[in-house]
């Protein structure tokens, strides 16, 4: 089955670059509230660089967030959605799952007396 997976580095990004425009703020001015360089910033933003734990707390810092608001999941829209989408996927798969087992085990029973009547 193919599942759409969004990693780490894309809600990084996604939260950064949408935080970072919540502000008000250029990836230059950003950059240099955070004493990072523009170019490091800008490989975030796009997932293609992954920031260390002092990093992570200087950009939220400079964004004036809990470091932990850059990985929620369901902060933008389409990580929003993309959350739904698992949720709906997940639930199909259970309700889809559970019917199986009901109608094999009911299935059973039935061949189950069937052979008990042959007897």
């Amino acid at each position: 089955m193919n599942k759409k997976m969004i990693g780490i580095r894309q809600i990084l990004a996604l939260n950064l670059k949408k935080n970072r425009q919540k502000c008000g703020l250029t990836q230059e001015k950003l950059a240099e509230k955070a004493k990072i360089s523009a170019h490091y910033l800008a490989m975030v933003e796009v997932a293609k660089k992954f920031p260390t734990p002092e990093m992570l707390d200087k950009l939220a810092q400079a964004l004036e967030i809990d470091t932990v608001q850059l990985f929620d999941i369901s902060a933008t829209p389409e990580g929003a959605l993309l959350h739904l989408e698992q949720s709906i996927i997940y639930n199909i798969e259970h309700i889809v799952r559970n019917t199986i087992k009901q109608t094999l085990a009911s299935e059973l029973k039935s061949y189950e007396q069937k052979n008990i009547k042959k007897k």
